[in-house]
């Protein structure tokens, strides 16, 4: 940035930062008539931070922003940030901080704050608006649970709406489910998808199938692992074989169902065995949150435990991908589907689509991928039969239907 440009900027922030203190002050003196100040205070606050949230985002960083407004995260992050410093910052300072570098302190530490926020801010918006899109590709889980769940797959990846789908081999439709895919385009990808967490099981694995909370605590447990790690392999090994019998592939791509394959004990295990089996892409679920959704969406998917389900998958992700690249196993740049897990229609579907196509491929990252359910009317009797009660239920709700009609006009 040229030196009148820093300095025209530098002024549009201060004259931004000027009338949100002015719309601070106004409001409080307003409030204070009718509210006590400890309730006044803090509303006054937030509409201070609403009047430099717009006011950063159409003037002081306009060239950035295209005139548009900042990702309401932006606006949540700046107000807690501040409100938290305000309540905290005093507190802290009093006991050891001269009054007069307490002021200093309590002035510019919120003012550097807000500048760190709002610049970031507009970064993230100029780099939505500056990256040319690549569609992330569609793809669908549990290939081979059931024949309403195949012919729905299917049938989308006929029509190219459905970039590839991931094979539950144990499934009770497996071998059918994998008959049909070899009959399409060579060039979809079929992954294996990794199940640990229900299903039939194997002889000589007593405690498989497992839930995905056991086994993550197992991962912490030395004795839990030492426990499981051979009842591990072998239900890998498996589920692997099973894979090649019915697709005839040599290369193994692999996610899991429920995404066990990212709980830390069974990531190592299968990194350990990816040279033996040429496991050579393993899936990640790096989810950006989309912009532009109403709040209700956002609402709904955090009482579905959508946020919680987001977080911990986050995390386990950012865990695996430097093992990933470790040992050279690729994986996608990112992934959407997470937060809203089965209700990938409408406004959530077009709003992950749209944040997963500002996203690039990395230097071992594939494309990002779409997470999707869509299936036709499953029956669950046979599910039930062969263990898998949770996609039973999961399976049996209308919403599968609706993530199918809703891939069909992406």
């Amino acid at each position: 940035m040229t030196r009148p440009h820093l300095l025209q900027r530098v002024s549009r922030y201060g004259c931004v930062g000027i009338a949100a203190a002015a719309v601070h002050a106004g409001t409080l003196l307003a409030l204070g008539t009718v509210l006590p100040l400890e309730l006044a205070n803090p509303l006054a606050f937030l509409t201070a931070s609403i009047a430099g949230y717009a006011g950063h985002a159409l003037v002081t960083f306009r060239e950035e922003t295209g005139g548009r407004s900042f990702a309401r995260r932006w606006l949540v992050l700046q107000y807690a940030v501040n409100l938290c410093i305000s309540a905290l910052l005093p507190l802290l300072l009093e006991s050891w901080a001269p009054a007069t570098l307490r002021t200093v302190i309590l002035v510019f530490t919120p003012t550097v704050l807000n500048v760190l926020i709002w610049s970031r801010a507009a970064r993230f918006s100029a780099r939505r608006r500056s990256t040319a899109g690549t569609p992330p590709l569609i793809h669908a889980d549990d290939l081979g649970l059931a024949p309403g769940v195949d012919s729905t797959i299917l049938s989308l990846a006929r029509s190219r709406q459905l970039n590839g789908a991931s094979l539950l081999v144990d499934g009770p439709s497996a071998a059918a489910a994998a008959e049909g895919w070899r009959a399409l385009d060579p060039s979809l990808p079929l992954c294996l998808h990794l199940c640990l967490t229900e299903g039939p099981g194997i002889p000589g694995s007593p405690d498989l199938p497992a839930g995905f909370g056991t086994l993550l605590v197992a991962s912490l447990l030395p004795w839990q692992r030492r426990r499981l790690v051979n009842q591990l392999d072998q239900s890998i090994e498996h589920q692997i074989q099973r894979f090649r019998e019915l697709t005839g592939l040599a290369e193994i791509h692999l996610d899991g169902h429920q995404h066990i394959h990212l709980v830390p004990l069974v990531l190592q295990r299968l990194l350990i065995l990816a040279p033996k089996h040429r496991i050579t892409w393993i899936r990640t679920t790096c989810e950006p949150l989309p912009t532009g959704l109403p709040l209700r969406c956002w609402r709904e998917a955090i009482e579905a435990g959508g946020l919680l389900k987001w977080l911990v998958l986050q995390a386990l992700s950012q865990w695996a991908k430097p093992r990933l690249r470790k040992t050279g196993i690729r994986t996608n740049s990112r992934f959407g589907g997470v937060f809203f897990t089965g209700r990938m229609v409408g406004e959530p579907l077009r709003a992950i689509h749209r944040e997963l196509s500002t996203c690039g491929e990395g230097r071992i990252e594939t494309r990002s991928l779409l997470l999707a359910h869509p299936a036709g009317p499953v029956g669950t009797d046979a599910l039930n039969r062969h263990g898998f009660q949770q996609s039973a239920v999961f399976f049996a709700s209308s919403d599968r239907q609706k993530e199918w009609r809703a891939l069909e006009t992406l």
